[in-house]
């Protein structure tokens, strides 16, 4: 009877990666490349994960040292919440922190309200950001996520991968998603929020995260992980058992692929027939993301903008980095120094290049 039962198994299929999620993605930080996916442009209700978007548009538009007073409009909150009091003030960037944190209903509300005027206000600057980032199959209807009568944020997990990878641009979003515990006071009481991002205590390599739960989303998650030079984001939707889950992608994906230095800020050099006598630089290292066998395929496209008039620290063009001819990162090339007020050959150039020719 095992004889049999053992080869009925090896007739099965196995599923690598097998998750419980509806829908999911596995995505590389930095060049938007996707590793993985399940069915990850369909649309779904996103619950709190919302908030990533929330914390955005106030960090963007936002005075973020501004005190905001907490309306009435806080009473119509329910589910997760900091808790706050009709009129109690606190400033705006610490309300964002009980945002992520927390997952604070009321403090989206309020952060809503400073920043966008209105609730509706801001809702409009949320499905504009999503707009210019390129989430195509994303709705905003309010800045927490709760839903009812099917009604709700709607986003796929592709399209909440890039959001996150735009907002991790940004060095106060980054330190927020980042952190596990946040103290601060307004002026009624003191808080002491510790975050609801599990993965945290799971997995030594997590770097930040968002929890989202409503009875019709289910379960929806955020995440994000960096080892060696590699930083991946991960979402999941209508997951039971998204920590484990994202724990084990990350396992499998920090495993199958390496980060090769293709660009050195420290150490870039590129000669230019165009511009004479000038010395360029860029601001940022760069990692790809590849398989062993993939790595062959990498190579770097220099775009020079000419009939420039140059000065210092102006950007003169791109460094393209491909792997065969799909586009994974532009890093943009300044000039560091002219040292001569000139970018096309000189007289003598000229007459010296004439006669090389003979």
């Amino acid at each position: 009877m095992k004889k049999i039962l053992l080869f009925f198994m090896f007739l099965i299929p196995l599923k690598v990666n097998a998750i419980s999620a509806d829908s999911a993605v596995v995505m590389d930080l930095q060049s938007g490349r996707v590793l993985y996916d399940i069915k990850s442009h369909d649309e779904h209700l996103i619950a709190s994960t919302s908030k990533i978007m929330t914390s955005l548009v106030a960090i963007t538009y936002g005075d973020l040292e501004k005190e905001v007073t907490a309306s009435d409009s806080i009473l119509k909150a329910y589910g997760s919440s900091i808790y706050l009091t009709v009129g109690e003030k606190m400033k705006l960037k610490d309300l964002l922190y009980g945002l992520m944190l927390r997952s604070g209903n009321d403090a989206s509300i309020a952060v809503s309200e400073a920043v966008g005027g209105s609730i509706q206000g801001f809702v409009y600057l949320m499905n504009e950001y999503a707009q210019i980032i390129g989430m195509n199959n994303t709705n905003f209807v309010n800045p927490h996520g709760l839903d009812s009568d099917g009604v709700g944020n709607t986003s796929s997990a592709y399209d909440m991968a890039l959001l996150t990878k735009f907002a991790m641009k940004y060095p106060l979003f980054r330190e927020i998603f980042s952190t596990t515990n946040y103290k601060t006071s307004s002026n009624l009481k003191k808080y002491n929020w510790e975050g609801k991002n599990k993965l945290f205590k799971m997995y030594k390599y997590t770097t930040g995260g968002k929890t989202g739960y409503t009875k019709l989303a289910h379960r929806t998650l955020v995440t994000t992980a960096k080892k060696d030079n590699m930083e991946l984001v991960i979402v999941t939707f209508n997951d039971p058992n998204d920590f484990a889950d994202h724990k084990s992608l990350y396992e499998t994906y920090f495993n199958k692929y390496h980060a090769v230095k293709i660009l050195d800020k420290n150490k870039f050099e590129l000669e230019l027939d165009y511009y004479k006598r000038t010395e360029v630089y860029i601001k940022n290292d760069y990692y790809a993301l590849v398989t062993k066998d993939e790595e062959k395929d990498l190579k770097i496209e220099y775009n020079i903008y000419k009939d420039m008039t140059l000065t210092d620290n102006i950007k003169i063009g791109e460094a393209i980095i491909k792997l065969n001819d799909n586009i994974l990162h532009k890093e943009n090339i300044y000039v560091k120094k002219i040292t001569k007020a000139k970018q096309k050959e000189s007289l003598w150039e000229k007459i010296v290049g004439w006669f090389r020719k003979w």
